[in-house]
């Protein structure tokens, strides 16, 4: 198959592009900056942007259009808001894919995105999940849970809250979430790539542990002493936060903090994976990388 992967030179992309590659496709990674990539040889490279909105170009002769086109939840882009990259984004590549004939569309979405918390985030892709299922394609959609390894924004940003030993966190840090390599999720992506049988499905998707945002930060930084703030301070200090440059919280990470990011019922069962095989968060970071 000919394959288009916008976002391919991205965190979750670069594995993808390497498991698609390695499976016998015609791989062609598309992002803003492809240059300096390191991609299996064979797998082309494009220089794209997903808020212009003709992207013929791009996706002209494509039999498969993967989206992981995204900018971090905690992010407060500046010039790049989440509606633009998200929801326009997705809109401009749905329409090019369904003018090409594409066969088959990937969309990367989140999971919480149908949980009604109101974040620029998760409206943007609440949208785009419309987006995609209202096209004429035949369609898979992936759900998971936070997402880590090498490049990702999700230890940095934990990194950046426990930069002082002690780390404030509302309500103790409960929130729960089930945090997944980015390797076990390269393989459930390429088969919705390859798998007919899997277009119209939604798949949520996490890790083998749930764990609380405090236990993360402790796995992170072993000796943080983590504060519980209550939840209407928080709510407070977090809307001051907003307005300070280069906080890693803001009213949307409040909103988040109040928001298990966990699955009932693991779809990664679906691709004939179960959870105990799965790279936990403590492992990754003892460096027990497959």
């Amino acid at each position: 198959m000919n394959v288009v992967v916008a976002g391919g030179t991205g965190f979750v992309g670069r594995p993808l592009c390497r498991e698609l590659h390695e499976r016998g496709h015609d791989v062609t990674a598309a992002s803003r900056s492809p240059d300096g990539v390191d991609l299996p040889e064979g797998v082309e490279t494009v220089r794209v942007d997903v808020t212009e909105p003709d992207l013929s170009g791009l996706v002209g002769g494509a039999d498969a259009v993967v989206n992981l086109v995204a900018l971090p939840s905690h992010v407060r882009p500046r010039g790049r808001s989440h509606r633009a990259v998200h929801l326009a984004g997705t809109e401009h590549l749905v329409r090019a894919s369904e003018a090409a004939g594409v066969d088959r569309f990937v969309q990367m979405s989140a999971l919480g995105v149908d949980s009604g918390v109101r974040t620029a985030y998760f409206a943007a892709k609440r949208g785009a999940e419309r987006a995609v299922r209202d096209s004429d394609l035949d369609w898979v959609i992936y759900r998971p849970s936070v997402v880590f390894g090498d490049g990702c924004a999700f230890l940095p940003f934990v990194e950046r809250l426990a930069s002082a030993r002690v780390v404030p966190l509302p309500g103790g840090g409960d929130l729960r979430i089930q945090p997944m390599w980015v390797g076990d999720l390269a393989g459930p992506l390429a088969d919705g790539v390859e798998d007919g049988e899997r277009a119209g499905d939604t798949y949520e998707v996490g890790g083998p542990e749930r764990l609380t945002m405090a236990e993360v930060v402790r796995l992170v930084r072993p000796d943080a002493v983590v504060v519980p703030v209550p939840m209407p301070l928080a709510r407070l200090g977090a809307a001051v936060a907003g307005y300070v440059p280069g906080s890693p919280v803001g009213s949307d990470q409040y909103r988040v903090f109040a928001l298990d990011n966990t699955v009932a019922d693991n779809d990664v069962a679906a691709f004939g994976i179960g959870e105990a095989d799965l790279l936990t968060l403590d492992e990754y970071l003892s460096g027990a990388t497959p």
